[in-house]
């Protein structure tokens, strides 16, 4: 076994190898960028080297400082994560001419399966399904379109160099597949260096189900499956094992389709086999298709680890290090379910926007698993992927698997950015995913309800105020700090959520507490460890974030404290003015000053956070300025255009 590995990535993937190579006796290395210098994978790890600026092409892309870093701390080995240089075939051989090992599969494989039309010819000559499409070199446009003709639409483009769901496109009417052809391909330039596509049938009512593998370099095997179906604009939001309504039969097919993948490449290490699988008819054996392979550890392979209770970093390591397969096909089983939910700093209204901030508050469950490479206090970046934690839970079957999940999220406090968290236990209550019955397209579908904002419960607002009193706010009836000699047991607190404003008050009653919110009176009472509004126990906890209150529960609600002495903007005073919604490149700009304009047309393409985001005109008007140019790099908040005063 190795003695000391470096680990090639940050945040939550490197925290997670740390703790298992750490739990086997093996001391590790982390790296880190300017702007991870106090990172939670940094503390964690035995030794840390600074290799960089803040940017990944600065830091965590620059293959042969990463290898230094290794040779100079004794370092045997480079773990990748994901992401990164993960699947980067010449970082690999780089590793191995410095007399390294690479923790995964070999660069031979790596690259073929890097470029998604070779490796869907490759998997067709080893008998695994693929879905019909068009693979070819020509990359014409019209050619391309003739071949999305003979396919049938709706058809799917795909960056051939892709993940992500970056550079992809659906297109449901010939009409629109020359701009969606032109938009993925600028983007899979921008994010792989490579613009060519391949066209696929886009499957009516798909679910995408992923078998889990492993290999030593000959032989395979496979941990079963994962449900990835729920996802939105191509990212997976919650992800399960094992896949609801998988049959015997179809369970045993795929693997074996994944078994086949894999070895038909020589694999080592950990590998997952994607699949896209029409469910329109039920799980059938003649109705799934190879769509990639990703040649490195899954964000979701904790929930596969639940349910097998294999640790697959330690996996990882053994065969690295020499070891055969840890287990044969036959001694692998499935012991209940899993469910990883993804926390993101992300402005759900706002289209799932990346969001920034810093953590000002940040706590979890000790029922659920949770891997998170940030902690309370750190502040998300605009240079790296914003995932704050996965959520995993577990049990002995689907449903309990779900409610603990629920509950979880329900537990889970998160001030000081906008997250995705509601939007996560929205989900957990949706009555078809609790069913099983998931597709890819159900957030789509039901995105409105899924997103729709509560109206904010009184009591919610009353926890608030009673956590702005300093006498209440602890829940010690007996308290009277904040009051003065002789004055009534009396205090105004003014709250604001979003555009809503609450006039407060409150005041000492003989039982405890008198809350008045606008016109809505309510009795609080402190006992047995909670509050309790007009006699039924609260369901929240208040905290003082910073200068607001935040009321955690099933769902999360943020109260400022609006400043009396600040000046309002006038209505309507920015409704000509189009901001950076985050730090990001200005990628393209469509217009020009004087030009007239539509509402919702598109006016520059924003590049922050590994994505593409297309800016729109608010309303109808013309251009009275562009302050922006196509390679710029701006702030959050900038001003990009402005559109004249109606």
């Amino acid at each position: 076994m190795f003695r000391k590995i470096l680990i090639a990535n940050r945040g939550e993937i490197a925290c997670r190898v740390i703790l298992s190579a750490q739990a086997m006796g093996v001391r590790t290395v982390a790296v880190y960028s300017d702007a991870d210098a106090d990172a939670r994978h940094v503390a964690l790890a035995d030794e840390a080297v600074h290799i960089g600026g803040p940017r990944p092409a600065d830091s965590y892309l620059k293959g042969a400082r990463i290898i230094e870093a290794a040779l100079a701390t004794g370092a045997q080995a480079i773990h990748p994560g994901y992401g990164f240089l993960s699947e980067n075939p010449d970082f690999v051989d780089a590793v191995t001419k410095a007399g390294l090992v690479f923790i995964g599969p070999s660069a031979e494989a790596i690259r073929a399966m890097g470029l998604k039309d070779a490796a869907k010819a490759l998997m067709q000559e080893a008998g695994v399904p693929v879905v019909p499409g068009y693979q070819g070199e020509n990359q014409q446009t019209a050619h391309l379109a003739q071949a999305a003709q003979e396919i049938g639409y709706p058809v799917l483009i795909k960056a051939v160099a892709g993940g992500g769901g970056k550079g992809m496109r659906l297109v449901e009417d010939p009409k629109d597949f020359a701009e969606a052809l032109a938009s993925a391909q600028g983007e899979a330039a921008t994010a792989f260096g490579n613009a060519n596509v391949l066209i696929e049938k886009y499957i009516q009512r798909p679910r995408h189900i992923e078998v889990q593998v492993f290999g030593d370099g000959t032989k395979a095997v496979h941990l079963f499956e994962r449900d990835c179906s729920l996802q939105r604009r191509h990212q997976k939001v919650i992800e399960e094992a094992p896949a609801p309504g998988m049959t015997e039969e179809m369970r045993a097919a795929m693997g074996q389709a994944a078994v086949r993948a894999a070895e038909a490449i020589g694999y080592a290490g950990a590998g997952t086999v994607e699949f896209i699988v029409d469910g329109s008819e039920g799980l059938r054996t003649d109705g799934f298709w190879f769509m990639e392979m990703n040649t490195r550890l899954q964000v979701e392979h904790p929930v596969t680890e639940a349910i097998t209770g294999v640790d697959l970093v330690e996996w990882q390591l053994r065969v690295a290090a020499g070891e055969a397969l840890p287990a044969r096909q036959e001694d692998l089983t499935i012991t209940g379910h899993a469910f990883e939910a993804r926390l993101y700093a992300e402005d759900v209204p706002a289209g799932f926007l990346p969001a920034t901030g810093t953590l000002h508050h940040l706590a979890f469950p000790e029922f659920a698993r949770i891997d998170s490479g940030v902690r309370q206090g750190d502040t998300i970046s605009p240079w790296y992927d914003p995932m704050i934690a996965k959520v995993v839970t577990y049990g002995p079957t689907r449903s309990v698997a779900l409610a603990r999940l629920e509950a979880a999220l329900a537990a889970t406090q998160v001030a000081g950015s906008v997250t995705n968290l509601d939007f996560l236990g929205a989900l957990t209550r949706h009555e078809g995913f609790a069913r099983g019955e998931v597709d890819t397209g159900l957030i789509a579908r039901d995105y409105d309800a899924l997103t729709a904002q509560p109206e904010v419960p009184m009591a919610s607002v009353a926890l608030a105020a009673l956590a702005a009193v300093p006498a209440a706010g602890a829940g010690e009836a007996g308290s009277d700090a904040g009051f003065t000699l002789w004055a009534p047991l009396s205090q105004s607190v003014a709250l604001k959520h979003g555009e809503t404003e609450y006039d407060c008050r409150v005041a000492r009653s003989e039982t405890g507490w008198d809350v008045r919110v606008n016109d809505t009176r309510m009795e609080a009472e402190w006992r047995a460890g909670a509050w309790w509004i007009d006699g039924a126990r609260a369901q929240g906890e208040a905290l003082q974030v910073g200068a607001g209150i935040s009321v955690f529960g099933a769902v999360t609600v943020h109260f400022t404290r609006p400043d009396p002495l600040a000046v309002e903007a006038g209505a309507g005073a920015s409704a000509g003015l189009v901001l950076a919604p985050m730090p990001g490149l200005v990628k393209a700009v469509f217009v020009q000053a004087g030009e007239q304009v539509e509402k919702g047309a598109r006016l520059a393409v924003l590049e922050a956070m590994k994505m593409e985001h297309t800016l729109t005109a608010g309303r109808d008007g013309t251009v009275e300025d562009v302050l922006a140019k196509a390679g710029d790099q701006v702030e959050a908040g900038a001003a990009l255009i402005t559109l004249a005063d109606e």
